[in-house]
Formats: C-alpha cells, structure tokens, sequence
C-alpha cells in the first residue's frame, strides 16, 4: 500500500488540507462542514494556545495576542510577538501545519507522516526553504513544494491532453497574483508572474467596514472606530455582506445594540446594493487588470494567445471581477472547482503522483447551459426590449442560487412579464424559452422600481425562477422540472430538422418567415407601448401624431402586409427619437 502524502494550501487568510482517497480528491472537513481553516494564531485570556477559528474570532478584540498573514513575513528575519515570546514565521506557519496534519489524522484514520505545500509563484528561494522548514517543524516530511498556478491547473486539467496557455487569476483574502502557465501532458510551467501580495478580499471589506463607519457617523454623529467591540460586530457583518452580494443584488446590514451613545443605543440597519459595492472596489479590480496584462508581457504573449482563464481564490466569486475579466480577455472565465479548494486539490494530485497512485480527474456538477430572462438594454447600438440577461452561467457548480435587480420601464408599470431562457445569445429570441409567468399588481410608481429574479437550479436539474417587487414582496414564481435533461429533446429536435434540410424540405424557409413576422411584431408592440409612455406629456400636436401612429402600427399588426408593418414602424421609430431628443 503506498503512503498517504497530503496536500495543504498554506494560505494568508485561510488554509485547507486535501487528500486523493478512493480515486477521488477530497478537500478534507475542518468542522462543521467547513473546510477552510483560518491562518491565524494567538494566545487566550489563560495563556493557552488558539490556532484556527478561535485565534480569528478573538482578533478584533486583542490583535496584540494574535497573529494572522504570517504568509506575507516568510522567508524575512522578522520576528513575531506572541505572550512573551517572539517566535520565527517559520514557528508560527507549522503551528497551522501540525493542526491541519492532526485534522488529516483524525478525517484518515491513520498516521500522516508526508505533504505537499503550495507557494505563491512569485516566492522567492528563501521564502521556500521557510515554508519547508515550517513544515518539518510541524512533523512533516514535505515531499515537494510546488506553485499555487500549478497545483490550480492540476485541480482544473488533470487528464488534459496536448498543449495549453491558461491565465490563472488568484485572489485570495489577502493577496493577489495572476500567472501565466503553460500544461502539456499533466506537466505545468510557469512562464510569468505578477501580483499584490498586499491586495484581497480583505480590502473589500474594509471598503464595506468604512462605508458603516461613514453610514453611523452621518446618522447619529457617532464614531464607532475607536470601540473594538462594535468593529468587531461590524467587521463580521461586513464580511456577511460581501458573501450575500457575489450573489444577490442587495444585503442588508444588520446589528442591534452596537454600543450605547447618551444612554440610547447605536444599532445598525443599512441596504448596500451591488452596483454600489462595486463601485468601491472598482480601482482594487483595475489594480489587477493591469497587473494581468504585465503578467502576459512577462510571458510574451498576447490575450490572443491564451486558451484559458483559471479562477483561484474565493474574491474571484464577486460578479464584478467575472465581467470585467471576460470584457478584458474576450473569454468566459472558468470557475467549476471551488475557487476556494482547488489549490489543495491540486497538491493533493500532486501527492498522489508522488505516491505512484493513480491520479483522478477533478469531478464537479455543473450546468451545461446559461440560464436568464431578456430585459430592455442596448444591443448592437441600439435599445432593444430583449436583450440576454444571464444569471446562472454555464459550467457553474450545481446547485445554484443567483439573484439580479430589474427596473420597471415605465411610470405606472403595474404588470411585469418574466421570460425563462436557456442559451448564450445576446439576443434572447435567439435562445430557447422554456418558462414564463406574469407578477401583476405592482406598485403605481415613477419608473425604476426595483424587481428581483431570482434564479434556483438544484442537483437534480430542476431550475426554481421567482421575481418579486423588493418594496412590497409581491413575488410569483415558476418551477421547471429537468430543467436541463429536457434540453436533450430539443438538441435532438434540431438535429431532426438538419436531417430534413439534406432532404430539401422547404419548411425551414416558412419557418425562418414566420420567426422573422413574429419578431417584427413584437418589437412593434414594444415601441407602442413606448409611445403610450409619451403621450402623457406631449404636446396636443405631438400626442395627435402618436396617437396616429399607434393606431397605424396595431393595424399592420393585425394585417399580413409585412412590408407595411415594417414602414409604418420606422415612421414611429423617427418620430419617438424626434420627441426624445
């Protein structure tokens, strides 16, 4: 039987500790179906020692008796302060080792004597020979210390065959860095690196944290910043709050009691929404961008050249670094191994190659579709009434929640009609709808009141869609069953009607007329409906031209003259951008 050799990923926020048993790689359980292990050290009240959870949780109350991102002091004389001792970061880093190997024992079963470690790619030699002395501290042998790129390539391509240019993006809690890698027959390279190892999620929250400083002290002129217990609580929900909006539009921020102010007591309550979170990272999200694009001189090479983007680090979860990545790259990014673990995953394959074992490929349910509604947006220069929203994209790990925010189109918009798409298109007629429903009774208000959609696809391929008025909660909902096994039909109704093209069935021509009939009359409706917006405040002269051309536009509606729905839908085209402008 060939020896268990373990892989951790010593991070600077957190670590995890993996291993390849039963022909599957396992990211091992810290407790509580939790698997990530917090790198934080200190002492309790009592002088004992606290590793893990209970060294981060005591942090906002006593930093002086707690140490955390040991990672970033690897490698330096430096020493650390604990009690009344000071220790090495080498000391400090195998005290988090010799508790994940003690983790792996009790999860195994049996005696851990060897592992794999991963190392930022920009690491330096001493900064490695501190991460493997750190280890043998620890009571490990380190079997090999390899690139934190390589072992994520590993988790992501472990059967891959021929030749790969991958970009992996890494962002962690407290560091960034983006590299370039080359994989050809499980062998990978690192051919340039870049980074920050002073940028991460970390800095999101404190962006979070601050606006809830700002927030209290504009509203009950109270500066909470010097009362540790209150920044505490807040630092906790701030976090909450970062996880809630990587997947809904907005997350309220919540605390009772934060302290006591002139004998009343200060509590929190504060809606953030996503595009204003996003705001605020927007510059870190640039910093990395840039340092992407170094990352790819150093390599020389060109966006054109790469086959893939690598997603690595839990901040990588937030939707803003997803769009402005494949924006920036021209490519969907992938993310189906936990952004979280695969770094572990991937020293865990590596271990088990060291071991002579046979090494599995990485399995993880995924949607293979994109699933979304259409919303009016700008399409090919223009406003169009449906345009792709996806909200669920393919290759996600299942199951799956994802929620985004709508607007009301209009003043007095009282009825919403929600349709459910499956495909990639930015033109959602050009995907395939497989749901609709209608929430009616909204609120009589200006334009822009904000709906929910809200979008569930469990394991077992059954997609759950909901969309509610955020002011109100009036919510309505639909259920699609096989949701993505009943695409197999449509896949083979298509393959259906590409035999019947070789047999020169002339059905596709009348079936290519109506789609293009169907589409015309429904753009036509949608300018009507914008034209019966305007009429409330145009001008008697104005409102008798519209008034003309609406009823113009629903006759050829109901006429079969597709030329003359086709003019009369340009003349009401002109003369809405005419009273616009």
């Amino acid at each position: 039987m060939s020896e268990t050799i373990i892989g951790i990923d010593l991070g600077t926020t957190n670590s995890e500790v993996a291993v390849v048993r039963g022909g599957r790689v396992e990211v091992l359980e810290i407790e509580d179906n939790n698997r990530l292990f917090p790198s934080f050290v200190g002492l309790a009240d009592d002088g004992n020692l606290l590793v893990g959870a209970a060294a981060r949780n005591q942090y906002a109350l006593y930093p002086e008796r707690t140490i955390k991102s040991i990672k970033r002091r690897m490698g330096s004389d430096e020493h650390v302060a604990l009690g009344e001792q000071s220790y090495t970061p080498q000391e400090i880093s195998a005290l988090i080792l010799k508790r994940l190997k003690k983790i792996a024992e009790r999860r195994l079963g049996c005696q851990i004597d060897s592992a794999v470690i991963t190392v930022p790619a920009y690491f330096s030699d001493a900064q490695r020979q501190a991460t493997r002395e750190a280890g043998e501290i620890a009571g490990l042998k380190v079997a090999r210390i390899i690139n934190e790129p390589t072992a994520a390539a590993l988790a992501y391509e472990t059967s891959h065959k021929g030749r790969k240019r991958v970009l992996v993006y890494d962002l962690g809690g407290g560091t960034f860095d983006v590299s370039v890698v080359s994989i050809e027959e499980n062998v990978v390279e690192v051919l340039a690196s870049h980074g920050n190892n002073h940028l991460g999620g970390d800095d999101f929250d404190q962006k979070i944290i601050d606006h809830v400083v700002d927030h209290i002290k504009e509203d009950r002129s109270v500066d909470i910043g010097a009362h540790r217990q209150a920044m505490s609580r807040v630092t906790r929900t701030a976090e909450a709050a970062k996880v809630i909006l990587s997947d809904e539009p907005f997350a309220m921020i919540e605390e009772e009691y934060l302290l006591e102010d002139g004998g009343a007591p200060v509590n929190l309550s504060l809606e953030l929404a996503r595009h204003n979170y996003e705001a605020m990272i927007e510059p870190f999200v640039q910093e990395t961008l840039v340092a992407v694009h170094k990352a790819l001189e150093g390599a020389v090479l060109t966006v054109s050249d790469l086959d893939e983007i690598l997603l690595v680090g839990g901040a990588t979860r937030t939707p803003l670094v997803r769009r402005r990545l494949e924006k920036e790259l021209g490519m969907q990014p992938r993310g189906e191994v936990d952004a979280d673990l695969c770094v572990a995953m991937g020293a865990a394959i590596q271990g088990a190659m060291i071991a002579g074992e046979s090494v599995p490929a990485v399995l993880v349910d995924v949607t293979p579709y994109t699933f979304g509604t259409s919303a009016i947006a700008e399409l090919n220069g223009q406003f169009y009434p449906f345009c792709f929203v996806p909200l669920i994209q393919k290759n996600t790990p299942i199951p799956v929640t994802k929620s985004e925010v709508f607007q009301t189109a209009h003043d007095g918009q009282r009825n919403v009609d929600v349709t459910v798409y499956q495909g990639e298109d930015r033109d959602a007629l050009n995907n395939t709808e497989i749901g609709r429903f209608h929430i009616k009774g909204l609120r009589d208000v200006p334009a822009g009141n904000p709906v929910v959609a809200t979008f569930s696809l469990d394991i077992n391929g059954i997609l759950h869609v909901s969309a509610k008025e955020k002011e109100t909660g009036l919510q309505k909902s639909i259920t699609i069953d096989n949701a993505i096994a009943q695409f197999e039909a449509h896949e083979l109704d298509a393959a259906r009607q590409r035999v019947s093209e070789l047999f020169g069935s002339d059905e596709k021509a009348a079936e290519g007329e109506n789609k293009s009939r169907q589409r015309e009359i429904i753009q036509a409706r949608a300018l009507v409906e914008k034209a019966e917006v305007l009429l409330e405040e145009a001008s008697t002269e104005d409102r008798e031209d519209l008034v003309d051309m609406i009823e113009a536009v629903n006759d050829a509606i109901k006429g079969s003259d597709t030329e003359a729905l086709q003019s009369v839908t340009e003349e009401l085209t002109d003369l809405i951008y005419y009273l616009e402008t």
